[in-house]
């Protein structure tokens, strides 16, 4: 069932799968974030006509190492740019016999052993939304983006483990030989540098995220078997990487076709105040695409959630232009009875 929802995909590449050829009529778009400018600039295009805006998780020429990507800056540069979906790609060690370099695991749970990272956009900062955000994290990853992603490799016939659980580390070190044992023991199936935080902020942000991760090596659990190294990384990675755009460039326009209203819905039923961040976000796109009718339509359709958001006085100044929020507050003051007006009637 298509959905009525306007989709759009963002895609976050990692190590060596950042390639913007796979985008058709693509643009560079620099934006800044109430948190810093995210990774590099965001490449707006399509793939089969489906909006997709692509990010390189490094930066186009590597330079960023794990811990200082701007995780906060790229998920909210995403999110404003209107993005529904987040598809992501990732190298990984694999810390199972049968996880193979060169295979594709949709991966499904994390274990977090980072250590210096932010992992909330409700951080206290003066632009960003107000509030603590106890996100529930119990499934981490969209399970009905992940389920196209498997569809499709299985499809492909490309081989791939249909779910998997990724241990993120600090980097940018390597594991020691202990730590990778331990490591296996813990239940994890596949290592890397930068699943978490990015899928704990894609979820508080209500974006359904599903991650691609290709496994370049075996960590250095495995005897007789050479230990991970930067060379042989990249190596794999090139030998493997039309794996991940071809299931991307499938996926995509299938997830176009599907109905997405309940499952975002469910997503953002955790955070009101990206519901509201959301709709302001919305409020901006209108006033650049649709007739004034409709503006007013979307703007009656916002002023009872607006009503009470003024109330818990939350600043939306931070989401809306000065010209909307004059609007707003003159409907606010017409539709409110004034302190005289109380009086009179008791």
């Amino acid at each position: 069932m298509t959905s009525n929802m306007h989709i759009k995909i963002g895609i976050i590449g990692g190590s060596g799968l950042d390639d913007p050829d796979i985008l058709e009529g693509r643009t560079e778009k620099y934006v800044d974030t109430p948190f810093g400018k995210p990774s590099d600039a965001l490449i707006v295009g399509k793939i089969k006509n489906v909006e997709c805006v692509l990010l390189a998780r490094h930066g186009r020429q590597h330079t960023i190492m794990p811990s200082n990507v701007n995780y906060q800056a790229n998920i909210w540069a995403l999110w404003e740019e209107g993005c529904t979906h987040l598809l992501v790609t990732t190298a990984c060690g694999s810390l199972r016999e049968e996880i193979q370099p060169g295979d594709i695991v949709i991966i499904d749970q994390f274990i977090d052993r980072t250590t210096k990272r932010s992992q909330t956009l409700h951080d206290g900062r003066a632009r960003s939304l107000p509030g603590v955000c106890h996100i529930p994290m119990a499934e981490p990853f969209c399970n009905r983006t992940r389920d196209v992603l498997v569809e499709v490799a299985r499809g492909m016939g490309v081989k791939c483990h249909t779910r998997g659980t990724v241990l993120t580390i600090e980097g940018p070190r390597f594991s020691s030989r202990a730590e990778s044992l331990m490591f296996r023991q813990w239940g994890a199936d596949v290592i890397n540098m930068t699943t978490v935080p990015e899928v704990v902020l894609a979820k508080e942000a209500g974006l359904c995220y599903a991650s691609i991760a290709m496994a370049t090596d075996y960590d250095c659990w495995k005897e007789h078997e050479e230990a991970v190294c930067v060379d042989n990384v990249m190596k794999t990675m090139k030998e493997n990487a039309n794996k991940a755009s071809s299931i991307l460039l499938t996926a995509i326009p299938q997830i176009c076709q599907m109905d997405w209203s309940h499952t975002i819905k469910a997503l953002k039923v955790h955070s009101p105040q990206w519901r509201m961040a959301g709709k302001g976000r919305e409020l901006r796109s209108d006033m650049q695409q649709t007739s004034v009718a409709g503006l007013r339509n979307r703007t009656r359709d916002l002023l009872s959630g607006i009503r009470a958001y003024m109330i818990a006085e939350v600043p939306f100044d931070d989401f809306w232009p000065k010209p909307v929020m004059t609007t707003f507050r003159a409907v606010w003051v017409f539709k409110m009875p004034s302190a005289s007006a109380k009086e009179q009637h008791g």
